[in-house]
């Protein structure tokens, strides 16, 4: 068996992203330095995304009651991390911790992609229908965009599998490992950073 290469560690962070059954992963943020009892602690609990973008963005349902929501707003950078791991993690099997910021969408008919971003969140997470931004929501919400700036992949236990930094561009050009093809809506993101929405594109499994 051939040693993981940076290269294989991109694929897979994709398929990891991209393709997880539950679209779930640990969120990690930092309470603010004026919080009274907590302040500089670290905060992470599970968080819904969707990868709805083709360079490796995740969409976020963003809700200014949450804990979370709370740090990314007070953080200058509006910095968090998503860690993903494995559908049944093991210590061999891989996991990746992307770490990034958060652009909030506060301005719902300003939204980019808005009902691209819906359908491709609603596909991921069909509870999430009751509590998206609107008129009709049981609290504020908006959307938000997660772009990754920093990959740190594990491949797993032992001597065979890539343990270190995925350089951001590979990331975010990497196809998904495996062979498999699906039809998903996906936004596609040039390098000047404008969006179009493609319809039924293909994504390798």
């Amino acid at each position: 068996m051939a040693k993981e290469t940076v290269e294989d560690a991109a694929k897979l962070t994709r398929k990891l992203v991209d393709h997880a059954t539950e679209a779930v992963g640990i969120m990690a943020t930092v309470y603010p330095a004026d919080h009274p009892t907590l302040a500089g602690q670290p905060f992470s609990l599970q968080e819904y995304y969707a990868s709805c973008h083709s360079n490796g963005s995740l969409t976020l349902l963003f809700l200014p009651i949450s804990r979370h929501s709370q740090n990314i707003i007070h953080s200058p950078t509006h910095s968090a991390s998503i860690s993903i791991g494995s559908e049944h993690p093991t210590a061999s099997r891989p996991r990746v911790s992307l770490i990034g910021n958060v652009t909030v969408f506060n301005k719902l008919d300003e939204t980019p992609n808005r009902g691209e971003i819906e359908s491709c969140y609603i596909a991921k997470h069909p509870d999430a229908k009751w509590w998206l931004p609107g008129p009709r929501e049981p609290h504020v919400a908006y959307w938000a965009r997660f772009d990754p700036h920093t990959i740190y992949f594990v491949g797993g236990f032992g001597d065979r599998h890539y343990i270190g930094y995925v350089p951001l561009e590979l990331y975010q050009s990497a196809t998904p490992a495996q062979d498999t093809v699906i039809d998903v809506h996906v936004i596609r993101t040039s390098r000047d950073g404008l969006e179009k929405v493609v319809t039924g594109a293909h994504l390798h499994l």
